[in-house]
């Protein structure tokens, strides 16, 4: 009996997770770096950069969203109005984010008004009517898409809280766009 406990023992694999002795141990080295720990294991500065720069691309939509809102007119305006207003709270909200993130990996968030628009990724297009404006949303929704799906390749494992708030905001974006393209879809005139 005591040759199979022994034998079962032996024949169990080595547990994946790191033992807890050493998990307490390293917590308490460089405490000061908070949330980010040795096992983080992404370009903390890259990350940050790039993040900074998604900031920017977020603001940059925000403002547009507030614009188109105010400037809609015409027979339209008020169902693509609502569409607006509630597209620019909820990139306001992945701005929010964004910012939040900067700060856990030690970065500061770059908000510096006379650079959003060089480091944005979407541009920021007035729209000459209510149709382009509709149409210029949507391009700025394809520019999200492309680049939040790039930045979630580039972070991959390593940094899986940063991975799933890209991936969270991606599906918004994915929703913002299906709804713009429906609207220009169905557009009389």
């Amino acid at each position: 009996m005591a040759k199979q406990a022994a034998k079962k023992k032996a024949a169990s694999p080595a547990s994946p997770i790191t033992p807890t002795s050493t998990l307490r141990a390293r917590a308490r080295k460089n405490i000061d770096d908070g949330a980010i720990t040795e096992s983080y294991a992404a370009d903390r500065k890259a990350v940050i950069r790039m993040l900074n720069d998604a900031l920017a691309t977020e603001y940059v939509c925000v403002l547009r969203y507030y614009r188109h809102y105010f400037m809609a007119k015409g027979m339209l305006a008020d169902a693509v109005k609502a569409e607006f207003l509630e597209h620019a709270q909820q990139e306001q909200e992945h701005a929010g984010r964004l910012a939040e993130r900067i700060v856990q990996l030690g970065g500061e968030p770059d908000l510096n008004p006379d650079t959003l628009t060089t480091r944005s990724h979407a541009e920021y297009k007035e729209g000459k009517d209510l149709r382009d404006m509709v149409k210029e949303n949507l391009v700025a929704e394809r520019i999200a898409i492309d680049s939040y799906r790039e930045m979630i390749n580039y972070v991959g494992d390593r940094d899986t809280t940063t991975k799933r708030i890209l991936e969270d905001i991606l599906a918004q974006e994915e929703e913002h766009a299906d709804e713009f393209a429906d609207l220009l879809e169905g557009w009389i005139g």
